[in-house]
């Protein structure tokens, strides 16, 4: 066994202290709530970062469920292993039918997206779910596909107290941020894509 030195002994200290501070912080944290929990920005891993939550649920043994408003059929790493072998703990409804402008068809992209949201309200109101995750949905509230105003009005006053609801895509509108309990902004700083690398399996999907 090594004697301890001098340097040593200053980085105990240290590092007793601050245990001891945040301790105490966390021994003020005892409320427990459902939470709005907002990914927004123009880097990569809204979506990412949300379906690591609705792992965690799942490996928790907690029921959840997912809402995809704006990717369609294409498959994805997420949505085939919940399918495949936790499609009894996730339900997973994808709605959309592609990006805006792929599909070109706005009143059938509001179709869609009304029935989105329908559905989302309908698995956010079951309190079996513990989380339900809202993918895409800041772009079909940018289009007015879904309104912002109904959104907003439905997560204050009707979703259950514990219930966990998730929402991702670019430019969160002010009104969700301002209702979010937890919102995160995606940074660019570099993306592949810029130098002409395409969407790779694992990576975006």
């Amino acid at each position: 066994m090594t004697e301890a030195t001098p340097d040593d002994d200053r980085h105990a200290m240290k590092m007793a202290k601050k245990k001891a501070a945040r301790d105490k912080i966390m021994a003020t944290k005892t409320d427990k709530k459902g939470l709005i929990i907002v990914h927004t920005g123009k880097g990569k891993g809204k979506s990412s970062a949300a379906f690591g939550m609705i792992f965690r649920c799942i490996a928790h043994d907690m029921k959840c469920a997912v809402v995809q408003f704006i990717k369609g059929g294409m498959s994805t790493g997420e949505r085939d292993l919940i399918l495949a072998k936790f499609s009894d703990a996730c339900a997973f409804h994808t709605m959309g039918e592609g990006f805006t402008w792929e599909t070109q068809d706005k009143s059938r992209d509001t179709e869609m997206a009304q029935a989105a949201w329908a559905k989302a309200k309908e698995l956010i109101l079951d309190e079996t779910n513990t989380m339900v995750l809202l993918d895409e949905i800041n772009i079909a509230i940018r289009y007015d596909y879904v309104d912002i105003n109904e959104v907003v009005e439905f997560l204050a006053t009707k979703k259950p107290d514990m219930t966990h609801v998730v929402l991702t895509g670019r430019n969160a509108h002010a009104d969700l941020i301002e209702i979010a309990d937890l919102v995160t902004e995606m940074e660019l700083i570099k993306h592949p894509f810029r130098s002409g690398i395409k969407a790779q399996i694992g990576v975006e999907f």
